[in-house]
């Protein structure tokens, strides 16, 4: 008999409550680098700040102080907040090509003509489960240059039909996330492209590191908004990965802003695809891989091998490491979708809903009361929630929110009291 697994997974990483000046976050996060991505999306035209929406009657059905959503799927009607990372650095690669690393470039020249013949035929390839390939996509099409795109076997129709509506080429691999990487450095040297990742390898960590930066710009959005109710700083960031990316631009800005007074931060990854959980697990200060088939509805986060400059920061600042199946991102989605009376309506994709799902799972279930102590997570706490995508995938999205698919097995139904 197959064994239900269990919606929350964890470890602690007791060594980040040690650290009050992270090098990794220094070298990743200089100085001056908040403003420098905020001030070149302000600048794109159709740039608006994303919301930042409060579910405070979930909250006070949890007993938590307050959740906070940064909803980044109205991002320049991309359904993503990937586009932050992908045009941010290849405005810092275009930047480098022309001899102005440390001139400013308004995004006006940017795009001119004139940019466009010093550049000459430019091509960026990259990797992506959907999202981040569309936002490279849409950028290459601003500059006029093309965009080859290496999409997994299991990427839906949707994500890559979106893609190719940039004019971008996608070519579909037979293997994993991992595996399109690969394939897509490969290409890129053969031909002559540029690569623009957002996971690093040796020898490949600058545009993977502006990428990061770029992702900074809606922390420094949300700042501003919770500034305007009152607020500091979260006390606390449930923050999604694959390999991780995202995770580190969220811990690396606030452990910049706040040093050893920064939120504490949780990482919520797919238990199919759980690279950074087993890199936490054995705790040697290494990345560590993942093999297998990383099958998982959370298409965004199904990544076996870590960023090496990511998990650098991860490792320095994230307070606990989170694994969590299928189910608890489909529960995240449905919260999400059919909220409590007075909270508002957010759609959010598979990998955008896991920290909500993940968050109701800890904060209500007695089974997870180890976890929700070592957190301090309670009446006083504020915490904020990165809905990274929208619904990117129709049909999977229905069979979710309409259908029911990836329910939450019944003895965990039982647990939960309330919700």
């Amino acid at each position: 008999m197959t064994q239900t697994p269990s919606p929350i997974t964890w470890v602690p990483n007791d060594r980040a409550r040690t650290i009050t000046d992270s090098q990794a976050v220094a070298e990743n996060f200089p100085p001056g680098v908040f403003d420098q991505t905020r001030a070149f999306h302000e600048q794109i035209p159709g740039y608006k700040v994303s919301p930042l929406r409060s579910l405070s009657h979930l909250a006070d059905m949890l007993g938590i102080g307050g959740i906070w959503v940064k909803d980044e799927s109205v991002r320049l009607n991309l359904n993503s907040f990937k586009v932050l990372g992908g045009s941010f650095a290849i405005y810092q690669f275009i930047k480098r090509q022309l001899g102005l690393e440390n001139e400013d470039l308004s995004y006006e020249q940017l795009v001119s003509d004139e940019t466009g013949a010093r550049l000459g035929d430019l091509t960026f390839a990259t990797a992506t489960d959907g999202n981040h390939g569309r936002g490279v996509a849409w950028a290459a099409k601003q500059l006029n240059c093309k965009a080859v795109i290496y999409v997994h076997k299991d990427t839906s129709v949707a994500r890559i039909q979106a893609i190719e509506s940039y004019g971008a080429t996608v070519h579909i691999v037979d293997g994993t996330y991992d595996d399109a990487v690969r394939r897509a450095g490969e290409e890129a040297d053969a031909n002559g492209w540029q690569v623009i990742s957002d996971t690093s390898w040796e020898g490949y960590t600058d545009i993977p590191r502006w990428v990061m930066q770029g992702y900074t710009t809606m922390l420094s959005e949300t700042q501003e908004e919770l500034a305007g109710q009152g607020i500091v700083k979260p006390t606390h960031v449930f923050v999604q990965a694959g390999v991780g990316a995202l995770a580190a631009a969220v811990t690396g800005f606030y452990a910049s802003r706040f040093g050893a007074d920064r939120p504490t931060h949780v990482v919520v990854e797919p238990a199919t695809a759980d690279c950074l959980y087993q890199s936490a697990r054995i705790a040697d200060g290494y990345p560590h891989d993942v093999e297998g088939d990383l099958q998982t509805i959370m298409a965004g986060l199904a990544c076996g091998e870590p960023s090496p400059i990511a998990w650098g920061v991860l490792w320095d600042c994230v307070d606990a490491f989170v694994a969590a199946p299928d189910y608890v991102a489909a529960k995240g989605m449905r919260v999400y979708g059919v909220p409590l009376a007075g909270d508002p309506f957010v759609v959010s994709g598979e990998s955008g809903a896991v920290t909500l799902g993940a968050l109701t799972f800890i904060a209500n279930n007695p089974a997870f009361s180890d976890l929700k102590d070592y957190l301090g997570l309670g009446p006083d706490s504020q915490v904020l929630l990165i809905n990274s995508e929208g619904n990117t995938d129709p049909d999977y999205f229905r069979r979710v929110v309409w259908e029911g698919a990836n329910s939450v097995p019944i003895e965990y139904r039982k647990a939960m009291s309330g919700v």
